[in-house]
């Protein structure tokens, strides 16, 4: 099992790709990858997914093909607003830490 830091990476890193609108997994990793820099593998990317819509933050949506796309969810939003007030305070101290003295 990833360490919790690993779980918290995915789950802020999904929400700010599906914060642009409704995407499957692939169209995921490509958007990750081009903002963050940040390559998800297959499994932590569906492990992941899977446990943000057992906890309400993704659902699934309806396609024509086999691809399985998702959206976020209310709850989602509130949560990646939260993960990403957490990241600019942490940002914050660790930029007024490397500052020099």
């Amino acid at each position: 099992m990833p360490e919790p830091e690993t779980r918290t990476n995915a789950r802020f890193l999904i929400l700010t790709s599906l914060a642009s609108g409704p995407k499957h997994g692939y169209a995921m990793v490509t958007d990750i990858a081009q903002f963050s820099g940040v390559r998800l593998g297959p499994g932590t990317l569906y492990a992941a997914l899977q446990r943000l819509e057992g906890e309400g933050l993704i659902q699934p949506i309806p396609s024509p093909d086999r691809r399985r796309p998702y959206r976020i969810t209310a709850s989602g939003q509130t949560m990646l607003r939260a993960d990403a007030d957490d990241a600019r305070r942490v940002a914050g101290v660790a930029a007024r830490r490397l500052a020099p003295r």
